[in-house]
């Protein structure tokens, strides 16, 4: 048996079997999950993560109304020798961490949340200025997110960024990142 989103028997089939399987409860069209907010019209699906990322700048106590347009520098590259090594990394790294679940509906910081992620051995005040610049960036970007059209059509394409020998420590090319799309959605 093949059951399909719009297959509204099929589907009610499926849930009352589950339920005597399992203990379940039927909670009714998909809104919130796991930190992501879903809406939905008749033509597309919108994913995003406004109270978790509400939530990370709270965690960071940026307070004040400072935000950015990008959420990173142009033309810097970090080192891990740039900087006065944290005392203490505990923040450094829950922020870090928070922001790499943040790239699954923002696909905006995902470079540079890849660049923060190579420090979390040993984090320096540089590092942690560009953790800061992302959050300033997310506190003025909020309400961002992917929207999934229902009606797009089955061409796959895909898109990946690097750059050549760019890695300031050992000058190797590093790939940041593949976007996979079917149709006008963005599924990978």
């Amino acid at each position: 048996m093949v059951i399909t989103g719009s297959d509204t028997p099929g589907i009610n089939y499926l849930k009352s079997h589950l339920s005597e399987c399992f203990k379940m409860k039927d909670l009714g069209p998909l809104s919130y999950f796991l930190g992501i907010e879903v809406g939905t019209s008749s033509t597309s699906c919108f994913i995003s993560q406004v109270k978790y990322a509400s939530e990370i700048i709270q965690c960071a106590e940026l307070c004040d109304n400072k935000v950015t347009d990008t959420p990173l520098e142009l033309n810097v590259k970090y080192s891990p020798t740039n900087g006065t090594l944290l005392s203490n990394p505990t923040l450094y790294r829950r922020l870090v961490g928070i922001l790499n679940y943040l790239t699954i509906t923002r696909p905006d910081i995902s470079h540079v949340v890849h660049i923060v992620n190579q420090f979390m051995s040993a984090p320096r005040s540089t590092h942690y200025a560009t953790v800061i610049r992302i959050l300033r960036y997310i506190k003025g970007s909020l309400y961002q997110g992917m929207c999934f059209s229902f009606k797009s059509n089955l061409t796959l394409r895909a898109y990946s960024d690097s750059d050549w020998a760019g890695d300031v420590t050992d000058r190797r090319s590093i790939t940041y990142r593949i976007c996979v799309f079917l149709g006008e959605s963005l599924i990978s």
